[in-house]
Order: C-alpha cells, then structure tokens, then sequence
C-alpha cells in the first residue's frame, strides 16, 4: 500500500508543477496580447495572478520586461522541492 506522505508528496509536486507551467504559459502568452475575454486567458489571470501581483509590486520591470514570471517560477521550483521533500520526510 502507497504510503499518504508519498501520495501527498505527489500530489504537491504535481500541482506546483501546474502552476509553474500556468505562469509560463502566461508569460508567453503575454508576448503576444492574447484577447482578455478568452477563457483561457481569463483562466490563467485568476490562476497566476495572486502569486505574480505581489511580486510585480516588488520587482519593477527591467527594461520594460517583467521578471516576476521567471522569480515566481524559481520560487516554485524551490518551494517544490523543499515541500516534497519535508513531506516525505514527516511520512518515515
């Protein structure tokens, strides 16, 4: 039997993985003015917007270009890493 600190572990790892992608996706999208009344493009604002935001209020733009997506991204990787890790860990 799969132990619940393994399936947790998981299961985080596999939704910071989909946020890390969303803000990718956003970020590419954002290169090329996407219709905002799309639902995908709607999708991903209220997906990656809470985490880009606060960032975006911290990291001014350098050169006209937004780093929050690439800091977001390493945050989450980190994040990721450090989670699953201690999740399993807290399993034995």
């Amino acid at each position: 039997m799969i132990e619940l600190s393994i399936i947790a572990a998981r299961l985080t790892s596999l939704v910071l993985t989909l946020l890390f992608w969303a803000i990718l996706i956003r970020a590419v999208l954002s290169w090329v003015q996407p219709d905002p009344r799309k639902p995908i493009v709607q999708f991903l604002e209220r997906v990656t917007g809470p985490i880009l935001y606060p960032l975006q209020r911290i990291i001014p733009p350098l050169g006209g270009i937004d780093l929050s997506p690439l800091v977001a991204m390493l945050l989450i990787e980190l994040l990721k890493g450090l989670l699953v890790n201690a999740i399993l860990n807290l399993g034995g």
